[in-house]
C-alpha cells in the first residue's frame, strides 16, 4: 500500500469520526466497563457557548477587613483559590479577575444553572482542620468521607450569630451549605457527616489551618516516594507539639472542608513542622501539599453582588454572524475553485474538513466559544486558506518553468511547506503566550482566543499539507495525462 493510500485512509477515517461528533444530537461516549449499569467512562460531547453568547452569572467579592490590612498577594492568592473554587464546579473558561483599584475579586460564570450552590463554593472560606482520629485503629475505609467536627460546629454557630445580628435591610446574599448539628447524626441519610464512631459526637479538631506556615511536596531522603513537609507557625508548633507528643502511634486526620485528605499515622512530636506520607503519587503530593497551603482563604471575603448576566449578543447578531460566517465561506470555496480549478477543488474539500475538524475539537475538548474564541477560529480558517493558495502558487511556478505535473506538484508541496511550518509555528507560540497570560491573570478571554487559534494552526498544518497533497497526487494519478495537456485546469 503507497502512503498516500494510507494517507487517504487516514483522512476518511478522521472525516467519518469528526463528522459523527459534529452531529447535533450526538450522544457522547459512555462507557460501562463492567457491565454494572453506570457507565465508567462518560464524556459529553457539546458546544458549549460562552457568558457574551449564553449569558450567566456575575459575582463581585470584596474583601471583609480594612484596605489597611490586605496586601496585593493576598488578593493575588484569593483569587487563585476562587478559581480553583470554580473549576471544581465544572465551570469551562470561567472569567476570575482582581478589579483594579479595589480589595475586589470579579466572578463570571457562563451558563451557571445552579446560582447559590456556585455563590456558596466561591465565597466559602475553606475549613483545613487537623483531627484527632486516636483510638479508631484503621481509618483507610474514611479517606474521603465527610466527617462532622468541633471547629465545623462552632464555625456554624459564627454564622448564625453574625445573621442573627445582620441588621434590617442588610440581607446577606449568599447560602452558605448548612452544617449539620450533632443530633441529626443518627439520620439514616447516608449522605449525613460521620461522627466518631467511639464516642458518638463529633470529631475533636486539634489546629485548624491557621497554624500552618507553609507546605511542600518533596520526594523523602530514600528517594522511594512522595510526602509532603510542613512547618508550623508559633501558635501551631504550640498547638502541635503538646498533642502528637501525647499521641504517638495514633492517626491524626487532615481534613478539608468536612471531608478527609490524608489520615497519617503520628511518629514523633512535633513541634516545628513533620511530613505526611502515605504512598501518594507525584500529583496527590502535590495536589495535597496545595490543599493544605490554599485551603484557606486569606482574607474573608463577602459577595457585594449578584446579578445575572444576559448575553451581550443578542440572537438576531448571533444569527446575522452565522450568515455571514456561512456566505464568507462560501466566498472562500468559490474563489479556490474559479481561481485554481482542480487544486481549487482539493483545497475545498481540505477546508471543508478543517472546519469540521475544529468544530468537532471545540465539542470534545470541550472549549468555551466566546466571541474572541470565534475569532481565534476565524482566523486560523484564513491561515488555512493562506497555506493551500502558497502551495498552488509554487506548482504554477513550476509549471511556468516547463516542469512536468507530478513533478510540478511534489516541487510545489516541498518548496511551500518550511514557509507554512514556520508561519504557523511563530503563531503557534505567540498563542501560548497568550494562553499563559490568560491563566496567570485570569483573562479567560484571552485563553479563548489563544485555544481556538492554536488548535486551527496544528490542524491547517495536516489538511492543508497531507490531506490536499493526498488529494492532488491520487488526482494526477487518475487524471495526470489529461491535465498534461489542458494546464487551463491547473490554474494557468
Amino acid at each position: 500500500m503507497s502512503g498516500h493510500i494510507r494517507w487517504l485512509i487516514v483522512t476518511i477515517v478522521v472525516a467519518v469520526v469528526s463528522i459523527w461528533m459534529v452531529l447535533p444530537d450526538n450522544p457522547g461516549i459512555h462507557l460501562d466497563l463492567n457491565n454494572d449499569g453506570k457507565a465508567e467512562i462518560a464524556r459529553t460531547i457539546a458546544i458549549r457557548p460562552g457568558l457574551d453568547l449564553q449569558g450567566g452569572l456575575r459575582v463581585l467579592l470584596a474583601a471583609d477587613l480594612p484596605a489597611d490590612q490586605i496586601t496585593a498577594g493576598d488578593m493575588e492568592t484569593a483569587r487563585r483559590i476562587v478559581e480553583n473554587r470554580v473549576n471544581a464546579l465544572g465551570v469551562v473558561e470561567p472569567v476570575i479577575q482582581l478589579q483594579e483599584g479595589a480589595n475586589r475579586i470579579v466572578v463570571e460564570l457562563p451558563g451557571i444553572s445552579d446560582p447559590e450552590t456556585a455563590i456558596a463554593t466561591i465565597r466559602e472560606t475553606g475549613l483545613l482542620e487537623f483531627v484527632d482520629f486516636s483510638g479508631l485503629g484503621d481509618v483507610s475505609h474514611l479517606y474521603g468521607a465527610r466527617i462532622l467536627t468541633t471547629a465545623q460546629l462552632e464555625q456554624q454557630a459564627a454564622r448564625q450569630q453574625a445573621q442573627a445580628t445582620t441588621a434590617p435591610g442588610e440581607q446577606q446574599p449568599t447560602a452558605t451549605p448548612a452544617t449539620p448539628q450533632p443530633e441529626n447524626t443518627e439520620t439514616t441519610d447516608a449522605n449525613a457527616p460521620i461522627v466518631n464512631p467511639r464516642t458518638g459526637q463529633p470529631f475533636v479538631t486539634v489546629m485548624t489551618g491557621a497554624g500552618l506556615q507553609s507546605a511542600i511536596a518533596q520526594v523523602d531522603r530514600l528517594g522511594t516516594e512522595w510526602v509532603v513537609n510542613f512547618t508550623l507557625n508559633e501558635r501551631g508548633a504550640e498547638i502541635f507539639g503538646d498533642f502528637t507528643a501525647r499521641h504517638i502511634g495514633q492517626p491524626l486526620a487532615i481534613v478539608l472542608d468536612g471531608v478527609v485528605i490524608s489520615a497519617p499515622v503520628i511518629r514523633d512530636a512535633l513541634t516545628d513542622g513533620g511530613t505526611i506520607s502515605g504512598a501518594f503519587t507525584q500529583e496527590e503530593a502535590q495536589q495535597l501539599a496545595v490543599q493544605l497551603r490554599y485551603g484557606a482563604l486569606p482574607v474573608p471575603l463577602r459577595v457585594e453582588s449578584v446579578e445575572s448576566v444576559g448575553p451581550t449578543l443578542g440572537r438576531v447578531s448571533i444569527n446575522r454572524s452565522i450568515q455571514a460566517g456561512v456566505l464568507g465561506v462560501i466566498t472562500v470555496l468559490a474563489f479556490m475553485l474559479l481561481y485554481y480549478r482542480v487544486p481549487g477543488i482539493t483545497a475545498d474539500v481540505a477546508l471543508l474538513l478543517f472546519g469540521i475538524m475544529n468544530i468537532a475539537l471545540f465539542k470534545f475538548i470541550p472549549v468555551t466559544l466566546t466571541l474572541p474564541a470565534i475569532t481565534g477560529f476565524l482566523i486560523s480558517v484564513g491561515t488555512a486558506v493562506d497555506g493551500n493558495i502558497l502551495i498552488f502558487e509554487r506548482i504554477k511556478e513550476e509549471l511556468r518553468k516547463g516542469r512536468k505535473l507530478n513533478i510540478a506538484v511534489e516541487a510545489g508541496f516541498d518548496r511551500a511547506w518550511t514557509s507554512i511550518r514556520d508561519s504557523n509555528l511563530s503563531t503557534i507560540i505567540i498563542c501560548v503566550i497568550l494562553y499563559l497570560f490568560g491563566s496567570t491573570f485570569g483573562a479567560g478571554s484571552v485563553r479563548g482566543f489563544a485555544i481556538t487559534l492554536a488548535l486551527g494552526l496544528v490542524l491547517n498544518l495536516f489538511t492543508a499539507v497531507i490531506v490536499t497533497r493526498t488529494l492532488l497526487i491520487l488526482v494526477m494519478q487518475v487524471a495526470g495525462d489529461k491535465l498534461e495537456h489542458r494546464m487551463w485546469w491547473m490554474g494557468i
